[in-house]
């Protein structure tokens, strides 16, 4: 029995070997080197929203980036016959990617008390399978040229956002008041720390008044007037979106 085992592997070991030799053959190495090149680009990206703690972080950018990749090589060469002739649309597969990564963008895109986020995170995904197209193609410096710009945006203009931010910010605010308290005996404070009320709505509840309100004034002004406005004896409740 285990001479036969040993002539059997010894019969079936060059078939295995032959088989495995004829599917890495036409493997191209050029479609490897950009599928490795989809990643690091798509990696580039995904690092600076991994670190700023996005939904779609490294692994999601990279994935996005490599199937992308792969699309486009297959787009550009499912239509083309032995003889190098082509007898389909490059662009019909592409044409898909760009449509179907939307809908993944707007399932990262979320609206809460007013306010929608997630808009960065939702086009980062579109360009990153832009950049994946381009790699799939064949220009890698123009996918390069992308991923280094689009990194240069998330990262040096979200330094840009945040201090523009710092001098006008808009926040959504709920503030609650006794019952037999008036608006108008709190709003001085808001003159005094420089924010501006742009909309206010009032219901009563149990408790008090609630007053919701849209609020544009320097970031850093926020806190002194929460602070301020609980000091006030007729104030319950303060808070900031």
């Amino acid at each position: 029995m285990e001479v036969a085992l040993i002539d059997t592997y010894s019969i079936l070991s060059p078939a295995i070997s032959f088989a495995a030799l004829e599917l890495l053959e036409p493997l191209p190495l050029d479609l490897l080197g950009r599928l490795a090149l989809a990643v690091l680009l798509g990696g580039m990206v995904g690092v600076e929203r991994e670190m700023s703690g996005k939904p779609a972080g490294l692994r999601t950018n990279i994935l996005i980036c490599l199937g992308s990749a792969l699309l486009m090589d297959l787009s550009i060469t499912i239509g083309m016959t032995d003889g190098d002739v082509r007898v389909g649309d490059p662009a019909r597969i592409a044409a898909q990617v760009v449509t179907g990564v939307g809908f993944l963008g707007a399932g990262t895109i979320m609206q809460a008390r007013g306010e929608v986020v997630g808009l960065t995170t939702a086009a980062t995904i579109w360009v990153v399978a832009a950049i994946g197209l381009a790699v799939g193609a064949g220009h890698r410096a123009e996918a390069i040229a992308a991923a280094l710009l689009v990194t240069l945006v998330l990262t040096a203009l979200g330094w840009l956002e945040r201090w523009m931010l710092s001098f006008r910010r808009v926040v959504s605010g709920t503030i609650q008041l006794r019952r037999d308290a008036r608006f108008e005996e709190v709003s001085p404070i808001f003159r005094a720390t420089r924010i501006s009320i742009q909309s206010k709505k009032v219901t009563e509840e149990t408790e008090g008044l609630v007053y919701r309100l849209q609020l544009v004034g320097p970031s850093r002004q926020y806190d002194r007037l929460a602070e301020e406005l609980m000091h006030r004896p007729e104030v319950i409740s303060v808070e900031f979106d």
